[in-house]
């Protein structure tokens, strides 16, 4: 340990340390998806934090972690936004720095029983709160949320039907925080086997008394992923084809991904037509995704937009939370210049204004997101109050085909249909396309990124309510009153506090210099 300790004294060794520590977690996500790494992977970061010698080494510390944390979340990005990744994660990372700040605090030393307790709550609190913040879309939205990595453990989704993904990421950080205790502070035992205990109750208890959506209806719902195709025309008829052979297979909805139609329908009104003739053909209605200028005002929209026998049906709905850099430019006067360094956005898209819930027919009825949109939680959650039976995401990730993104995006729609209780389809242009049932377990199989097909799903609706739904956002509620009350106790533990007394001169000499005291 004193071998250890004397190579983090040097700054730029702990800097890189606690970077590397930081970016630990990313491997509980796809593609390496070891899920049970997250129950140890802050250990080391905690670890590092409690042991700087100041308050701002700890603030370092808490800020090289999230740099490491959020470059390693969106590595994908690099050969995109090259040197401007490392911007962002920079920028991004500063948001853990009171979060190191208050592990030291907290944990920092030998702490007493009542500070172990209070970290058991409040380490936790202050990792919502910065992904409350960053959950911001113009800082990248809530990719990489910390519970999103519990995506296929059945205990976990049971817990976000509750508290949403917010109620995972809080336990998960909380069992990191007991086993670093554990680990660093022997003394310390009790207030840790107790945080454990907690953890494993909140669990248990939503495995047995959370409701569980009941079913009472199926649907078939076909998803079209043509694969990497060059040319808007070239990917049009490539989808024409794969959907003529769904016909005589008795689907109620055919779902094309993001960017399927790339000409404002309204303008071709050719391509409208051939819609409507696979609609018949098929017997099901249509949801493409159209990403082209618009022919009734300015500017480029992507738009989901339903096509039935007759044509088009009137429904549309304009995607709202457009991706940071790669669908526009925040502050575009002042970061303008990151398109000179990547494929950064040269124009920005237009944005919607409301969501919509669809009548697919048949009384079916369907709450379209797109790509980005997947990531909030409250899209999901709306959506399923204003009545959706089913909810779809038509996404594109061609750009980072070889990269963990593809992956990542689709186990997203996991955690929302167990939020919800409503079965969600995530269809893509390229893969990875899947589709989850109302608890969040997994339908059918995934459609990797080599895959140019077709797949008829066979989805059970849901009805219910869960408590996320009902309630909310009610875990970062709780989160931000724990910081609140932690920081009046602090305060009030400082006022009560006597001050030291002062010490008494020391009697001198003529001469100015202190007394000798007598023998």
């Amino acid at each position: 340990m004193k071998t250890l300790g004397h190579w983090l004294a040097s700054p730029w060794r702990r800097s890189t340390a606690a970077a590397v520590s930081g970016a630990l977690p990313v491997l509980a996500f796809p593609a390496p998806a070891l899920w049970w790494f997250a129950y140890v992977a802050l250990v080391p970061w905690i670890l590092l934090a409690r042991s700087a010698p100041t308050g701002k080494r700890a603030l370092r510390d808490g800020w090289w972690g999230g740099f490491g944390f959020m470059l390693a979340m969106h590595h994908w990005l690099l050969p995109n936004l090259h040197v401007f990744t490392f911007v962002i994660a920079a920028l991004l990372g500063a948001l853990w720095a009171p979060w190191g700040w208050l592990v030291r605090r907290l944990l920092g030393g030998v702490p007493s029983g009542r500070a172990v307790v209070a970290a058991l709550l409040v380490l936790p609190s202050g990792w919502l709160a910065i992904e409350l913040v960053r959950s911001w879309q113009g800082l990248g939205g809530p990719w990489g949320v910390l519970g999103a990595s519990q995506w296929q453990v059945e205990p976990a989704l049971r817990l976000a039907s509750v508290g949403g993904i917010w109620l995972p990421s809080f336990l998960v950080v909380a069992l990191n925080v007991a086993l670093a205790v554990l680990v660093a502070l022997r003394r310390a035992r009790v207030p840790a086997v107790a945080g454990l205990v907690a953890v494993g109750v909140a669990a248990s208890a939503a495995w047995v008394w959370s409701p569980r959506p009941g079913t009472d209806d199926h649907v078939e719902i076909a998803v079209v992923q043509p694969g990497v195709v060059t040319g808007a025309d070239t990917r049009f008829a490539r989808e024409e084809r794969l959907t003529r052979e769904l016909a005589g297979q008795d689907v109620d909805l055919i779902v094309w991904g993001e960017s399927s139609v790339g000409f404002d329908l309204a303008a071709r009104p050719d391509l409208a037509r051939r819609l409507a003739a696979l609609s018949r053909e098929t017997g099901a209605e249509i949801l493409v995704n159209v990403d082209a200028r618009r022919f009734d005002r300015p500017g480029i929209y992507k738009s989901s937009v339903l096509v039935g026998p007759e044509g088009l049906t009137g429904d549309r709905y304009d995607k709202m939370r457009l991706v940071p850099f790669g669908e526009y430019i925040p502050a575009r006067s002042l970061l303008g210049w990151a398109t000179s360094v990547g494929k950064a956005a040269g124009e920005d898209r237009m944005r919607g204004t409301r969501q919509v819930v669809m009548d697919a027919g048949g009384g079916l009825r369907i709450g379209p997101m797109v790509c980005f949109e997947t990531a909030f939680p409250d899209m999901s959650r709306n959506l399923a109050e204003d009545g959706a039976d089913v909810l779809l995401a038509q996404s594109s990730t061609s750009t980072f085909q070889q990269s963990w993104a593809p992956g990542q995006h689709a186990s997203l729609a996991a955690l929302r249909a167990a939020e919800t209780g409503r079965p969600m389809v995530h269809a893509t242009l390229t893969g990875v396309s899947a589709v989850y049932g109302p608890s969040g377990q997994r339908i059918g199989p995934w459609l990797g990124t080599d895959a140019s097909t077709t797949q008829v799903y066979d989805v059970p609706l849901a009805h219910g309510t869960t408590p996320y739904v009902r309630y909310g956002d009610w875990p970062l509620q709780a989160a931000l009153l724990i910081l609140a009350a932690w920081v009046v106790t602090e305060a009030a533990l400082r006022l009560r506090r006597p001050a030291p007394e002062p010490h008494a001169p020391r009697a001198r000499t003529a001469h100015g210099s202190p007394a000798r005291p007598g023998r």
